[in-house]
């Protein structure tokens, strides 16, 4: 402990955005290194996630959500990749021992040893823990249950999940992937590096036309992590017993007005029922069983080559608050990912 530093870096929310949260309203403050109590473990953070789920947060959260609101003074957190650096030897995690947990945002932190799951090297690089791609792959075995021969729409296609979502719903047995977002620049790239077919792009004209030229039979599943008009077009587009999985809401956490904690959308229920369509809303935090499954297939997927991590790294916690304004202003393709 004597070779530490006396004190730690941290993001702290100094006011309520207006509109998407922008580096003013953030602060990164030093504080005393924190010091561990009883069954307690302190680790130095190597990796964090910069997350659109923030946004809610900031905007004074959802009732029934499984994160708290964030308050002007609050330390902002997130999933992480951090190195043990003290720990009680009962805890089942020693020194040097890297783990995962929710205490991002910060240079070093203090949590219960049952707060952090120690990582193995299932995958090939620790920073693939922060993928998203547990949620995609529960959404689309668990929720839709992609069958071969099945067309899929990804809407929010190039973000931290959706740039996973078109290549698991392949390896899963789909013949055709769309995906949707919010630039031609994007799009070439989702077709080049994503494993996409094709990609329509919001703003390039009626997304419906777009969505039935891209799939002209149809689609069979949408794993829908925007809502909007790509869940209005998936709903015109659908073929009869379409399945379709909601992971997100980022029509209304993106959005540049609001306060991000609401996405209202206006659906023709008749459709919905003249085509038998199945709307399910899914979470990975609701089925645990997931983990290790999703771990072993990525790891596996990984090493052959099926399946990359794609991810933006930038350096620095003091980048921050930066990270989080160009990935919500969709600057970047995949995660984003600050390195500490």
């Amino acid at each position: 402990m004597s070779e530490l530093p006396r004190t730690s870096r941290e993001v702290r929310l100094v006011a309520v955005p207006s509109g998407l949260p922008r580096p003013g309203d953030f602060a990164v403050a030093d504080t005393p290194l924190p010091a561990p109590g009883d069954g307690e473990v302190l680790v130095r953070n190597r990796f964090f996630h910069v997350f659109a789920a923030l946004r809610t947060l900031l905007g004074g959260g959802v009732e029934g959500a499984p994160f708290p609101p964030l308050r002007p003074g609050d330390t902002l957190f997130g999933p992480a990749v951090g190195e043990v650096v003290a720990a009680p030897g009962d805890s089942g995690v020693w020194p040097g021992d890297l783990v995962f947990h929710w205490l991002g945002w910060r240079e070093y932190a203090v949590m219960a040893a049952a707060d952090c799951s120690p990582l193995d090297d299932a995958l090939p690089d620790p920073i693939m823990h922060l993928a998203q791609g547990r949620t995609v792959y529960g959404a689309l075995t668990r929720g839709a249950k992609v069958r071969p021969g099945d067309t899929v729409f990804v809407s929010g296609g190039a973000g931290s999940v959706g740039s996973l979502a078109g290549r698991i719903a392949r390896l899963l047995g789909a013949e055709r992937v769309i995906g949707s977002t919010g630039s031609p620049e994007k799009a070439k790239r989702m077709v080049a590096e994503l494993g996409y077919d094709a990609a329509v792009v919001r703003g390039a004209g009626p997304l419906t036309e777009q969505l039935a030229t891209a799939a002209p039979g149809g689609i069979d599943v949408l794993f829908d992590n925007v809502g909007g008009e790509e869940l209005r077009a998936a709903v015109a587009t659908a073929r009869p017993g379409a399945r379709f999985v909601l992971v997100g809401a980022l029509s209304g956490q993106l959005a540049e007005s609001g306060s991000g904690t609401t996405a209202p959308v206006e659906l023709d229920s008749y459709q919905l029922i003249i085509k038998r369509i199945t709307m399910l809303g899914y979470s990975a935090l609701d089925d645990p069983g997931v983990q290790a499954e999703w771990i072993d297939r990525f790891g596996g997927w990984a090493r052959s080559g099926a399946l990359g991590f794609p991810h933006v790294r930038v350096d620095g916690i003091e980048n921050g608050p930066r990270a989080l304004h160009e990935m919500m202003s969709g600057r970047h393709l995949g995660t984003v990912v600050v390195s500490l």
